[in-house]
């Protein structure tokens, strides 16, 4: 398995039936390939869908149905369709179970700063704001370091996307979980050790005398 696929398939075992769950842009997408057999979850994007389905086959793609980065979706039976304008209102109402998102940095306290990079033209930060402030429950979806630089930080060097902290962190090294006290290591990935954990993060980190590993 790749970092990618450990992590996706790691964040799916969050997810329980009857979620209405919010995927963002990169890995958080590859979430919806490893839902738990019997598990049956909602996913709804910004851009004003709920009970998107999986990626059409080549071919049958419907340039007006896509997700909120633009890339085809399909709608599963008994999907619905509406405005950006409720679309958020379900969003800002609290009325969505989990979000996942990738992140450029968190830091110590578990803040989040996902959308700009100095000096790089971007669009805007998107609904990220809105997903982290509104949803219920927020994970973070990211590789360990980017570039060889860790991501995980004592404060972050970018704009923050939220006051909020996110609820879970799952790279391909680690499960590690935000809390009153500081970082909290959960859990391992299969044939990571502690001290590899500890060399790519620059926070830290509350290290329990027994860390699980990953249910993968």
């Amino acid at each position: 398995m790749d970092a990618r696929e450990i992590i996706a398939r790691r964040v799916a075992r969050e997810l329980k039936s009857g979620d209405l769950v919010n995927l963002g842009i990169g890995i958080p997408t590859m979430v919806a390939n490893y839902i738990p057999s019997g598990v049956a979850v909602f996913f709804q994007s910004e851009n004003g869908i709920i009970g998107m389905g999986p990626v059409p086959q080549e071919g049958m793609e419907n340039e007006d149905m896509t997700n909120a980065g633009g890339m085809y979706v399909t709608a599963l039976p008994g999907a619905m369709a509406f405005d950006s304008a409720m679309s958020f209102g379900f969003i800002r109402g609290g009325h969505l179970d989990v979000t996942v998102l990738g992140a450029l940095q968190i830091d110590e306290k578990g803040l989040l700063a996902n959308w700009m990079i100095p000096g790089k033209m971007i669009p805007g930060m998107g609904g990220a704001m809105d997903l982290v402030t509104g949803a219920k429950r927020v994970i973070v979806a990211m590789t360990h370091t980017g570039k060889g630089t860790p991501k995980i930080v004592e404060k972050c060097d970018f704009p923050l996307t939220s006051v909020r902290p996110v609820d879970l962190i799952v790279t391909e090294l680690a499960v590690i979980e935000p809390t009153e006290n500081g970082l909290l290591l959960k859990e391992l990935a299969p044939g990571v050790s502690v001290e590899e954990v500890v060399n790519n993060t620059r926070a830290e980190l509350i290290i329990p005398d027994t860390v699980p590993l990953m249910d993968l």
